[in-house]
C-alpha cells in the first residue's frame, strides 16, 4: 500500500517539491503534450558544423526540443549550465535569468535530475566551441519522484539493471542502443524475407497439442473451453499448415515458451523467428541464413568483422559444413557410418563416460549424446551440422542416400547453437509413425517427446509441397552481433525471482 511506504531523504525534498508546484498551479502532471521540431541528434547534426559567429546570427531558428535533465552546473548566480537527453542523445542547455526571467529562472533552478522539460531556444556555442541551447522558454512537463543512480556508476546490482531496465535505460546509454540494434535486426531480416516474397503471418500461443520442437512446455487452463493448454514451445505446425493452404513463404516473429532452466544462454520466455518456403531445400535455407546473419551485422556494426566473448569473426566467409557423423569421428576416432547396432553403441557410450536415459532407446539417440558432448563445445566458428539422426528428427525428411540420417542443420557458433533447420517432411504415413515414436519416448520418461497431433497428419494428407524450414533464436543472434554475454542484456524485461 501506498499509505505504508517509506521514502528516502532525497525523495522526501522531491515530493515537497511537487507539493510547492501544485501550491502555485504548476502542476507538470497535468501536461498533455509538447511540440518538438527536432530530436536532439538531428539537432546536433544539423548545427555542429556551424561556428560560434555563424550560430548568433541564426537567432530568428527558434528550436524545440523536450528530454531529461541529467546534469546540472550553476554558472553565477543568474546562470545556468545543464544537459538535456532524448531518446536520440544528449545536448548541453544554457539558461539566464535575464532572458527567462526573474520568476521563472527560480523555479528552473527548483528542478532536479531525472525532471523532464520541454525546451524553446536558439542554437550557440560556448567559448570551448560546445554546441549548446540557449534556452528563451521551458515547461516542466514530468517530475522525477525519484532520483536516479550516480552518472558514473548507475546501476551496480545486476539484478536491478534487469528489473529496472526504465532506469538502466536512462543511464546507460550502452544499454539503450543494445535495443536500437535488436530492432535494426528484425527489420533487416523482414526486409529480406519480404523482398523474397513470404509473407509475416501470426499463429496461436495457446496451443492443444504440444508439439513443434523438443522442449518441455508452460501449462494452463483454458476456462472456456475446461481444458488444459500449453504455450506454445514452436511456431512449426501452424506455419506448415500455411503452406499446405497454399503460401509459398511464410514466417513468424513472435515469443516462445519452454519450461526449462534459466541462465546466461536461455531464458524460459524467448524470441524466435521460423521461416518456411516452398520448393525449396535445407542447402538454400543454409545460404539464406548466410545471408541473414551478413545483413544483419552489416546494418548493425557497418562491418561483417567482429568480436564476441573475446573472439574474432569474420562473417564475409563461407559458414563451415560438417556432417554430425564426420564431427565425432574427427573428434572420437568412433565411425558411426558402419552399422553399429544399440548393444554396440551402449557400450561406447559407457566406454566414453556419457550418460542417457532410458528414452535414449535407439543408436541414432546415442549419436547425439557423442555430438553434444565431444563436438558441440567445440564449434568456435559459424559452422553448419548437418545430417542429424531420424530418432531425434521427428519433424524433418530422411535423406536419400541414407535413411537413417536427415536432411537437418544446426548452425552452432562458440559452442552455442543459433538456428535449426530441415527439408521438412510432408509424407503423412511417416509423420504418424514418428509421432507415435515421439509418445513411446514419452512413456519412457522423456518429458520433452512430442505430442502426437491428428489435425497436422490430416493437413499434410491433403497434400505439402517440398518445403524447407528453419527456426533462429533472435535473443541469441543479437547477442552476437552487439557483443552481449547474457540472454537477459538483450531481453527488455526478462523474468526474475520476485523480490525476496
Amino acid at each position: 500500500m501506498m499509505a505504508n511506504r517509506k521514502f528516502s531523504e532525497q525523495e522526501l525534498i522531491r515530493r515537497n517539491k511537487y507539493k510547492k508546484l501544485i501550491e502555485k498551479n504548476r502542476d507538470p502532471f497535468l501536461e498533455t503534450k509538447f511540440e518538438k521540431n527536432l530530436k536532439i541528434e538531428n539537432l546536433i547534426v544539423k548545427f555542429e558544423k556551424f561556428t560560434k559567429e555563424e550560430l548568433s546570427n541564426k537567432n530568428d531558428t527558434i528550436i524545440k526540443i523536450a528530454g531529461r535533465i541529467r546534469f546540472f552546473r550553476e554558472a553565477g548566480k543568474k546562470a545556468v549550465f545543464a544537459n538535456i537527453q532524448d531518446e536520440s542523445s544528449l545536448i548541453q542547455i544554457y539558461v539566464r535569468e535575464d532572458e527567462l526571467g526573474a520568476d521563472e529562472f527560480v523555479f528552473f533552478r527548483d528542478l532536479d535530475l531525472g525532471d523532464i522539460v520541454g525546451l524553446e531556444g536558439v542554437m550557440m556555442k560556448t567559448d570551448h566551441g560546445e554546441l549548446t541551447l540557449r534556452v528563451k522558454k521551458y515547461k516542466l512537463l514530468s517530475k522525477s519522484l525519484r532520483p536516479l543512480p550516480d552518472k558514473y556508476h548507475g546501476l551496480s546490482d545486476v539484478e536491478e539493471k534487469y528489473r529496472r531496465r526504465y532506469v538502466d535505460l536512462i543511464v546507460d546509454e550502452n544499454v539503450k542502443n543494445v535495443f536500437i540494434k535488436r530492432f535494426k535486426i528484425i527489420r533487416t531480416i523482414q526486409k529480406i524475407l519480404d523482398g523474397l516474397g513470404c509473407i509475416e503471418v501470426e499463429t496461436p500461443v495457446l496451443n492443444l497439442i504440444n508439439g513443434g520442437a523438443s522442449a518441455k512446455p508452460f501449462i494452463t487452463f483454458y476456462n472456456s473451453l475446461d481444458k488444459d493448454f500449453y504455450l506454445r514451445i514452436a511456431t512449426e505446425l501452424y506455419l506448415k499448415r500455411c503452406i499446405v493452404g497454399g503460401f509459398e513463404g511464410v514466417y513468424e516473429i513472435g515469443r516462445l515458451f519452454r519450461n526449462e532452466g534459466i541462465d546466461t544462454r536461455h531464458s524460459p520466455e524467448f524470441t524466435s523467428i521460423e521461416i518456411y518456403i516452398a520448393y525449396k531445400d535445407f542447402y538454400y535455407m543454409m545460404d539464406l541464413t548466410e545471408l541473414l546473419f551478413r545483413e544483419s551485422a552489416k546494418v548493425t556494426l557497418g562491418s561483417l568483422n567482429l568480436n564476441f566473448a573475446g573472439i574474432d569473426f569474420d562473417l564475409s566467409k563461407k559458414f563451415n559444413r560438417v556432417h554430425m557423423v564426420d564431427a565425432i569421428k574427427e573428434k572420437t576416432g568412433i565411425d558411426f557410418w558402419k552399422n553399429i547396432d544399440y548393444g554396440q553403441a551402449i557400450d561406447l557410450a559407457k566406454k566414453h563416460n556419457i550418460n542417457f536415459e532410458k528414452h535414449h532407446s535407439t543408436v541414432g539417440h546415442i549419436i547425439n549424446l557423442f555430438f553434444e558432448y565431444f563436438v558441440e563445445p567445440t564449434i568456435i566458428q559459424p559452422t553448419f551440422v548437418i545430417g542429424h539422426p531420424k530418432e531425434i528428427s521427428p519433424l524433418s525428411k530422411c535423406n536419400k542416400g541414407d535413411p537413417r540420417f536427415t536432411d537437418r542443420f544446426e548452425l552452432f557458433i562458440n559452442g552455442r547453437e543459433y538456428a535449426n533447420a530441415f527439408s521438412e517432411l510432408n509424407n503423412p504415413i511417416d509423420q504418424y509413425e514418428r509421432f507415435l515414436d515421439q509418445l513411446k519416448e514419452k512413456k519412457s520418461g522423456n518429458e520433452e517427446a512430442a505430442d502426437m497431433d491428428i489435425d497436422f497428419i490430416e493437413a499434410l494428407e491433403y497434400g505439402m509441397p517440398p518445403t524447407v524450414g528453419i527456426g533462429i533464436g533472435i535473443d541469441r543472434l543479437v547477442m552476437f552481433l552487439t557483443n552481449c554475454e547474457s540472454i537477459r542484456d538483450v531481453i527488455l524485461f526478462p523474468q526474475l525471482k520476485p523480490r525476496g
